[in-house]
């Protein structure tokens, strides 16, 4: 097989895996949502941002896939090719696990703010801790990519 193929085969996952969990974290997200707003529709302003969160995981498996674009056609061997697919890969765990997870503790947060609307602006911390390691996931792999 060709490096550049390897190369972007690894960027192709990257941005598919972190697309995938982005989109199981926002039908979790996205389900418990409607169910509070059919109870109390005022309280949309306070669940939309924590249904938003597992979305940025996608925006970052897109993000890496553009990046790394430019490692990838510069590739002239194999070994060079799977550099570049070992480069996206901490990004494609790390983002699809955590977009799932964040997507769940948003779900909890969802519902406590159902019960109580103040505390929307402290439950965020919970599902942006969880956002954290995609961030370091996005960080490594961008570092791994542009010394290539």
């Amino acid at each position: 097989m060709d490096g550049k193929v390897i190369a972007y085969i690894g960027l192709a996952l990257c941005a598919a895996l972190c697309g995938v969990g982005s989109a199981i974290g926002l039908f979790k997200t996205g389900s418990a949502a409607a169910g509070v707003l059919s109870e109390d529709a005022k309280k949309f302003s306070k669940v939309m941002v924590l249904v938003l969160l597992p979305a940025t995981q996608g925006i970052y498996g897109f993000v890496m896939a553009l990046v790394g674009q430019g490692a990838a056609s510069g590739v002239t061997s194999v070994a060079e090719g799977w550099m570049v697919f070992a480069a996206a890969m901490p990004l494609a765990i790390a983002g699809f696990i955590s977009a799932i997870y964040q997507g769940k503790t948003s779900v909890s947060c969802i519902y406590a703010v159902a019960k109580d609307e103040k505390l929307s602006g402290k439950l965020i911390m919970f599902p942006a801790m969880v956002e954290t390691y995609a961030i370091f996931g996005l960080v490594v792999s961008l570092l791994f990519t542009l010394s290539i």
